[in-house]
């Protein structure tokens, strides 16, 4: 039977080649390394680094990532190198980051190129002796191989000047506009001996789909590699609950086949239309009646279909799940952490948590990024998240030689295999904005008929999910319009990005485009406080201070969001003051693109906005900053990401309410929408009931006696429908004479932590809690809350601050637009 040792302890880090300015305090250093883990980490927990993510200590930090560092550890006689009846001993890593060279006793072993796929060494020779043996690996500076690969096959362009399309790395480790540039290098997953005898299953492929109703089927392609004596008949078996299948692997051969029907199966939905039932697959390998090796995944029966054939008004990019055509209300993933191996389980569990609470059902693996550890996608099965994973090509031309081209192959056939068990998995994507990059950025003169990519996304990629997984859909790009003659980011055809909202215009020109899906679009706000003030201790602490700046990474960042602000809110007149408006600019900005987007539905058939979740403390488009908080924006895009939602829309014929149904049921009740004026006063109203299916928005255009208003800045709209509530204002906040009369607070003591009733006196915009100013452990349960005269919102919140502490009841704690224009706050015990 094969069994596995892990080469986890006993490691030493050292420096192999210093950068010229490497600090004297780390050359000679010999510190314990953590293994999985990566150098910036070791130096960490050592004190010979600062943490990158605090103030501007990212930018004396090049040093680590342009030096060479030394791995070692020792493997003691008695231990996994202890003589053994083995026909085999191999050394196994699963994720080297990333140019490194192994050596046992100083003789080499191997060389790895790739952080993307894994890698297994024969040492079955260098072990069989038995005695104590040193174990290293090298790891050499990425960016300055990357240079010499640049070197070999020629310049290509990109958006970033860094080397990052020429070595099959994390490229956002090089620098990203929401992330620092920190090269990492380490053993970043597993290591371990593996020995074994006779032979061992190499690879495992299950094909998983349904068939006559509730029928599984399972096809596993199992692949084997021999030790020892060659003409060794194998059996092979698998098995599904009571279900069991077998198939002889003869004497020489290396695959066999077994195929398995399970009656009965119930299926897996998204976590919004049904349970998420998982099946365990067994899969074992023997010779003569003798167990050899065992592989053993939770699979889930469902079908996936992505709807592309060309009709009237273009090209669809619809989701069929189980046969139900879905819209998808998506959030873009990004690397949890720069240091990837700190993203353990439960951090995978809590952010996925946090996006599966926010209404979203699908999380985009971004191209950018990395294949995630198994525990992301486990949990998203169980969860009942979709997954988009993109190959990792992201914002730059990649060439298509060697060295690279065989390492993409080989990271591509590693995580496909890898991930095919997952049914959360439903989409594979060939890059991130390459094709939108050659035909919009000015790449062409660079390239001068050199290869970009295009032959991967065209040719490589589908070819081997054709052998590999044929379960699934492909796609070549995002965006990409479904025709390499056409624009790739052309809104009638295929999936779109739309960043000229964020780039160029004002937040309202989303009402302007009309796309099928789009797998890209956001608004950056700052993280919560917080999060902001353990990374930055500016003094004073202002939007444009040194680590503020250093902590926005988008071009003219800090300027668009003064500049997306502007027509809409109150001018802010301190800190306090632009950290609450801009987050809420980034809420109101993201909501106004989502609801548009599903009030196009089926015609639009996604929104997967830019990003759920951040790999530091910066101010940037997540909903989710990187201490893990949740700021405004992941309450905005909760509500707007509801299952039903009532949204007003402007129409060409005039204002309309839409009602959008992605349950499971019919929605119905009685539509009623009143024009108030600010003190609450009904002016004009209509009502009339309505009813809506599931995924068939319906659309009711108001009267013009509601809709239409004299006095813009005095008046709103309120649209009710079976317990939900819409507002629509005539004007901007910037134009509203809010009511400068403070609301009534009153604190009351709760099982966790404190219930904060607020009572409007008058009109109260956008109420928002910022707890985490008094404990940074807290959670809110509701933010930007407005209340219409004589309302009361109770916000739930955990936290340790008690419900007398006065800094309850007013500014910084307790903002509202209003508050711009008054301070005051009246607070009742």
């Amino acid at each position: 039977m094969r069994t596995l040792t892990d080469l986890h302890s006993g490691w030493r880090l050292t420096l192999a080649e210093a950068a010229a300015d490497t600090p004297e305090r780390v050359r000679g250093a010999s510190v314990e390394a953590t293994v999985p883990g990566c150098v910036h980490t070791d130096l960490m927990a050592a004190g010979l680094l600062a943490d990158p993510y605090l103030d501007r200590n990212e930018d004396q930090q090049r040093w680590v990532g342009d030096s060479d560092w030394r791995y070692a550890t020792t493997l003691p006689v008695d231990g996994p190198a202890a003589p053994s009846t083995a026909d085999r001993i191999d050394l196994v890593f699963d994720g080297l980051d990333t140019v490194a060279e192994i050596r046992l006793d100083g003789e080499p072993v191997g060389r790895t190129r790739n952080q993307h796929r894994g890698y297994r060494f024969d040492v079955t020779d260098r072990l069989a002796g038995g005695g104590a043996h040193e174990l290293s690996v090298v790891l050499r500076a990425a960016r300055r191989y990357a240079e010499r690969v640049r070197d070999e096959v020629g310049e290509r362009p990109g958006a970033y000047p860094e080397p990052l399309q020429y070595i099959r790395k994390t490229a956002a480790n090089f620098g990203w506009d929401w992330g620092p540039s920190l090269l990492t290098a380490g053993i970043w997953r597993a290591v371990r001996l593996e020995h074994w005898s006779t032979a061992r299953l190499a690879r495992v492929r299950p094909q998983v789909r349904v068939v006559d109703g509730d029928t599984g089927e399972v096809v596993v392609h199992v692949e084997v590699e021999r030790a020892g004596d060659p003409a060794t008949e194998l059996t092979v078996t698998a098995r599904v609950g009571d279900v069991t299948g077998s198939a002889t692997v003869p004497a020489r051969a290396t695959s066999a086949t077994v195929r398995l029907r399970v009656p009965g199966v119930a299926l897996w939905w998204p976590h919004d239309l049904g349970d998420q039932p998982r099946y365990e697959l067994a899969v074992e390998l023997a010779a003569a009646g003798v167990g050899l090796d065992t592989w053993r995944r939770r699979i889930g029966f469902r079908t996936v279909e992505l709807r592309t054939a060309p009709d009237a008004d273009g090209t669809p990019f619809a989701f069929v799940v189980n046969g139900r055509e879905i819209f998808v209300r998506g959030a873009n993933w990004i690397p949890d952490d720069c240091f990837l191996s700190r993203v353990d389980r439960p951090r995978y569990a809590a952010r996925v948590r946090q996006a599966v609470d926010a209404n979203i059902t699908l999380l985009r693996v971004w191209g950018g990024g990395c294949y995630e550890s198994d525990d992301f996608y486990d949990v998203c099965d169980e969860l009942g998240v979709l997954v988009w994973q993109d190959f990792l090509f992201a914002c730059a031309a990649y060439p298509e030689e060697e060295p690279l081209r065989g390492e993409v192959e080989a990271e591509a056939r590693d995580n496909v295999v890898r991930l095919m068990p997952h049914p959360s998995l439903v989409l594979w994507n060939g890059n991130n904005e390459n094709i939108w990059g050659f035909h919009d950025w000015d790449w062409q003169p660079v390239l001068a008929g050199r290869s970009w990519g295009w032959g991967y996304y065209s040719e490589l990629l589908p070819a081997v999910l054709a052998e590999l997984d044929p379960t699934r859909p492909y796609w070549p790009g995002s965006p990409y319009s479904g025709d390499p003659a056409r624009h790739p980011n052309e809104q009638a055809h295929g999936n779109t990005h739309i960043w000229t909202i964020w780039n160029e215009v004002d937040y309202t020109a989303y009402r302007d485009w009309r796309p099928r899906f789009v797998s890209e679009f956001g608004f950056q706000g700052p993280p919560n406080w917080a999060t902001l003030t353990r990374a930055i201790h500016d003094d004073p602490l202002l939007p444009d201070s040194p680590g503020m700046l250093a902590h926005q990474k988008a071009p003219d960042g800090t300027g668009k969001l003064a500049r997306g602000m502007a027509p809409h809110l109150p001018e802010p007149r301190n800190t306090d003051d632009w950290h609450y408006l801009t987050q809420l600019n980034q809420a109101r900005a993201v909501a106004v693109g989502i609801e548009h987007l599903r009030s196009l539905g089926p015609y639009c058939a996604g929104a997967v906005f830019w990003q759920l979740n951040d790999c530091w403390p910066v101010t940037s488009w997540a909903a989710v900053d990187g201490d893990g908080r949740r700021k405004p924006l992941w309450y905005a895009v909760r509500r707007a990401f509801a299952p039903r939602l009532l949204t007003v829309q402007p129409r060409p014929d005039g204002l309309a309410v839409v009602l959008v149904n992605d349950g499971g049921d019919t929605w119905s009740g009685d539509l009623e929408a009143t024009r108030r004026d600010l003190g609450g006063e009904v002016l004009a109203k209509m009502s009339l009931p309505a009813v809506v299916e599931p995924g068939r928005p319906v659309t009711v255009v108001l009267s013009r006696d509601v809709a239409e208003t004299a006095d813009a800045t005095a008046e709103l709209l309120v649209v009710e429908f079976a317990g939900g509530r819409a507002l629509w204002f005539f004007a901007e906040d910037r134009d509203l004479p809010l009511p400068t009369a403070p609301p009534q607070v009153r604190a009351a003591p709760a099982p966790d932590g404190v219930r904060l009733t607020v009572t409007a006196r008058a009109l109260l915009r956008d109420v928002v809690v910022q707890a985490d100013r008094l404990d940074p452990s807290a959670e809110v349960d509701e933010q930007v809350v407005t209340l219409l005269p004589g309302e009361s919102y109770t916000f739930t919140i955990r936290t340790s601050v008690a419900a007398d502490d006065p800094r309850w009841g007013g500014a910084p704690v307790l903002r509202t637009v209003n508050d711009l224009r008054a301070r005051a706050v009246d607070t009742v015990g």
